[in-house]
């Protein structure tokens, strides 16, 4: 029982909160954050992309072992970390459990092996990118590269917001918890602690979305006053915005030591495949 407890105190919300504003607003000491974003982008784009065609099991080992180098150097949170092995193991274990009951066998692990590596490699890459850069710099090299403003400024500033809509949801969490009133017993492995969350989580859910269509309206409207869509669209605003942006021999060090250090997987894999 005390171990349950432990837990619950480690997965707080308020936890979660702090976690992510360490990986909003923590990411410029990372070593990846120098790195020019379209660099950064470019070099994620290949690695989202090019696993889903490779199966040769010493290609994808070695990418993966890239991708934790590269995890460690942004310094992912380690909350973020535990959510995703949390979910390659659900994902992977439902479908081997599932396969046992058509006839599978302990060979039927292998193939999921390899998806579990694939997929492995594309989430660390998706949160070396994330956590290693702050999100302005992000969207201004999605801008660079020639994605809408729009959408770039979308996804900087959702980023920006989840760390906020935590704090709304734990303010609305704790309304509601002065409101009612706690299991006085706990039950086994405290199931009926995690019942009663469960329903304030379906409860919270109404007026955090209106929590947050407030506030979208506000950033809205404040955007709008200072010209935001009539500055993204002129050429000149746009200029002025990305002139921080300059590729150094630092991004292309990187570039280059990661297609050398691809092209030496793939002549691995043609003479020693792992799996």
């Amino acid at each position: 029982m005390q171990l349950v407890r432990n837990w619950f105190d480690k997965i707080s919300i308020e936890r979660i909160q702090l976690e992510l504003m360490n990986t909003v607003y923590g990411s410029g000491h990372a070593s990846l954050s120098r790195i020019d974003p379209r660099a950064m982008l470019i070099w994620y784009l290949f690695f989202a992309i090019v696993p889903w065609f490779v199966h040769n099991g010493t290609v994808l080992l070695g990418m993966f072992l890239l991708m934790v180098t590269t995890t460690i150097l942004s310094r992912a949170a380690p909350f973020i970390i535990i959510i995703l092995c949390l979910g390659l193991i659900g994902q992977v274990g439902w479908m081997f459990i599932i396969s046992l009951f058509f006839g599978g066998n302990l060979e039927s692990a292998f193939p999921l092996l390899l998806l579990t590596l694939k997929l492995s490699i594309v989430s660390l890459a998706s949160i070396t990118v994330f956590s290693g850069m702050d999100p302005e710099r992000i969207g201004d090299g999605l801008l660079a590269l020639g994605m809408p403003a729009t959408f770039s400024f979308s996804l900087s500033y959702a980023y920006r917001i989840l760390p906020v809509l935590f704090g709304e949801f734990r303010n609305i969490m704790l309304s509601y918890r002065l409101r009612g009133q706690v299991p006085s017993r706990h039950g086994w492995l405290y199931w009926r602690l995690v019942v009663y969350y469960m329903k304030l989580f379906v409860v919270s859910f109404f007026p955090l979305m209106l929590a947050t269509a407030k506030r979208s309206r506000t950033t809205v409207e404040a955007l709008e006053t200072r010209g935001f869509s009539y500055g993204m669209k002129h050429p000149e605003s746009k200029r002025l915005k990305l002139a921080h942006l300059k590729i150094t021999s630092r991004d292309l060090g990187f570039l280059a030591g990661s297609a050398i250090y691809v092209a030496l997987l793939f002549w691995l894999g043609g003479h020693y495949e792992i799996l």
